[in-house]
């Protein structure tokens, strides 16, 4: 049976150029994505010019139903899974006492709960086609404390915990999981508007999402753990390490 690799959050951005990364590697993809996202172009597109089979599903991913209807899906297209990206994520920046609690909690959902339960529906699969990864996107927000993000930044400090945790787990069955935590990247056309204004430091560690991709890819089928693209982002990870606590805190004040 040909095995795929699964992608959510499939459509646009990093997840577009994460799709286009394993297409370029001959891989079979199933990719997920919100409705009328585009995702249907994507998916011919990389038929045609990679020679793979492309299968899209449609799904907002906010609910346990729609996790488990999307495992149905796949398994009724007698797909089996490989490799599991859990890319799909609702990002946010605001004031907490802003924010609606409709949108947190679905951002909750979306970047927590259904990596979670994903992970837990295609675990057989994972299993009978080992060696096989997970490999779960997480943020460069897990180990910095910024204000305006504190719910994203948990939610993706929660992926990193857990991809650490069930590493270590299930390495026994050959398969392996690894984290990306990418930080800035040229994913909309918001977010290169509003990157464009950032300090010229800042600027430098933005990457555009094709090469932020072409680096995950590479180490995460090299099954490193933790994945972190982009060399000043590596850099502020080590200064991050050695800079007192009082200098950090001034510095993440000032996103305010």
């Amino acid at each position: 049976m040909k095995t795929f690799t699964l992608i959510t959050g499939a459509s646009t951005g990093f997840g577009k150029s994460l799709a286009i990364e394993c297409a370029n590697r001959g891989m079979n993809l199933v990719m997920v994505a919100l409705p009328s996202s585009g995702l249907h172009e994507l998916g011919c597109f990389l038929k045609m010019n990679f020679n793979i089979e492309a299968i899209t599903f449609e799904i907002n991913l906010s609910t346990k139903q729609s996790c488990h209807s999307l495992y149905k899906k796949v398994k009724a297209a007698g797909v089996s899974i490989k490799y599991l990206i859990n890319n799909a994520g609702v990002l946010s920046r605001g004031v907490f006492e802003d924010l609606d609690e409709d949108y947190f909690l679905t951002q909750i959902s979306v970047n927590i709960a259904a990596p979670t339960l994903l992970t837990k529906l295609f675990f057989e699969d994972l299993k009978t086609n080992a060696p096989s990864g997970i490999l779960n996107v997480s943020s460069m927000a897990s180990f910095f404390h910024l204000p305006k993000k504190q719910v994203y930044g948990g939610t993706k400090a929660y992926l990193l915990s857990f991809s650490k945790s069930l590493r270590k787990e299930i390495g026994k069955y050959g398969i392996w999981v690894s984290i990306v935590c990418p930080g800035g990247m040229n994913t909309t056309t918001s977010l290169c508007i509003q990157n464009r204004k950032l300090g010229k430091l800042s600027r430098t560690s933005i990457l555009n999402p094709e090469i932020a991709a072409k680096e995950t890819l590479q180490k995460f089928l090299a099954k490193k753990e933790v994945v972190i693209p982009g060399t000043m982002n590596k850099l502020f990870m080590f200064l991050d390490n050695i800079i007192p606590t009082t200098i950090k805190n001034k510095l993440t004040s000032n996103a305010i």
